[in-house]
């Protein structure tokens, strides 16, 4: 009786109070105690006013049912795929929604739409998938700032991939501490290339030139990355930079002069199609058979077999490093070593020799800036250690 006073009102009634009249039934809906007959009536009336031509009667049906598990699922799915002011609500918070709807409703909704999807609780990888692939840059940039988001590795790149090139999206994923070492590496490639194009359009430096610098900049950045990298990050680390084309001869002899040798087994088994522990086996024999052997079997230029063995052979005169940070740096005596070898080595190449010297170059400014660093850093310690002589 009370549901067809209701229906025959709302016939004459205004909108604001269509809207408030429809907020009063859904919230009667879900929390008083409706005879069989009065839900059913009920529930019809809800379903009528989906048609209102008001959109504040949808909105209040949406507000009052967004958060519910009693919700009806009917109405709670056409509420869904309405205008994005009606839709908002459901779409953030409402536990009815599945998965496979919530995936095609990001497929072909609004920014605003995949925004509320993605800043759901409850998002598992399928719908994350879902918008790493077809998102928005906003979703994607919601997505990653949501900390119940269950991105699967590829969805991280993916969201690279898409929108790698834009410093929000970097500076938000940059700052996660357990992203994978591959989407950071990735990210860094994107900062590079996106750094390159610009000096270049500005004609602030030559196309070759910028490219030079990205490749030394991107695989200093590597550096860091792979000496906090173990294990499993390491293999997906390396797989992603023999992918990419960034596994190079280079940026290999560049992780043995800085004495990061899980880098370069992880670098050689990768390349070479062999288990990890074979490579460290064959790495250990001093004689340099087996390392000539692995070197020719990873496809790299035998031109370089020299100053692989040299660096090898220094590595373990030297001993290797015992700290993340020290992973990252060239090894100025190792650099120097290798290239008075080649020097004097008439099989060395040009490009390695090249390469060589900008190594032997930015070892020598490393170090020199380290020697600066401590510099300063005893000359803040010594007047703090005056004064408390003197007090």
């Amino acid at each position: 009786m009370i549901v067809r006073q209701f229906i025959n009102w709302i016939r004459t009634a205004s909108a604001g109070e269509r809207a408030e009249a429809t907020r009063a039934l859904a919230r009667a809906w879900l929390i008083s105690d409706l005879s069989h007959d009065d839900r059913v009536a009920a529930e019809g009336a809800l379903l009528m006013l989906l048609d209102d031509a008001s959109p504040l009667v949808r909105q209040a049906m949406a507000e009052a049912f967004s958060r519910s598990t009693d919700a009806p699922a009917a109405i709670v799915r056409a509420l869904s795929t309405d205008q994005p002011t009606v839709a908002l609500p459901v779409l953030e918070h409402s536990p009815l929604l599945i998965d496979a709807d919530l995936v095609d409703i990001v497929a072909t909704g609004t920014s605003e739409v995949q925004c509320a999807v993605a800043r759901r609780i409850v998002l598992p990888a399928s719908v994350c998938a879902a918008i790493a692939e077809v998102g928005c840059a906003a979703a994607a940039l919601e997505l990653i700032e949501n900390p119940y988001a269950e991105l699967a590795p590829f969805s991280w790149d993916r969201i690279v991939e898409r929108h790698g090139h834009l410093a929000a999206i970097r500076e938000a994923m940059l700052v996660i501490e357990d992203l994978p070492a591959a989407t950071r590496a990735a990210l860094v490639a994107k900062l590079s290339e996106t750094l390159s194009q610009f000096v270049v359009a500005r004609n602030w430096l030559s196309a070759d030139r910028a490219d030079r610098m990205m490749i030394e900049a991107r695989d200093r950045s590597t550096m860091n990355i792979a000496a906090r990298s173990r294990g499993e990050e390491m293999q997906g680390l390396v797989r992603h930079l023999r992918v990419t084309g960034q596994l190079t001869a280079g940026l290999i002899l560049r992780a043995l002069l800085s004495s990061n040798l899980d880098l370069f087994d992880a670098a050689l088994a990768e390349l070479a199609d062999l288990p990890l522990a074979r490579v460290s086996a064959l790495l250990h024999d001093r004689g340099g058979a087996g390392l000539h052997a692995l070197l020719r079997r990873a496809g790299l230029p035998e031109a370089t077999f020299a100053a692989f063995q040299v660096a090898l052979d220094a590595c373990h005169e030297q001993g290797f490093v015992d700290t993340d940070e020290s992973a990252v740096r060239l090894r100025r005596r190792m650099v120097e070593r290798v290239l008075t070898h080649c020097e004097t080595d008439g099989g060395a190449t040009e490009p390695l020799m090249i390469l060589l010297r900008r190594f032997a170059t930015e070892s020598a400014r490393e170090e020199a800036r380290l020697f600066c660093d401590e510099l300063v850093a005893e000359e803040t310690i010594v007047p703090a250690y005056d004064d408390l002589i003197a007090a």
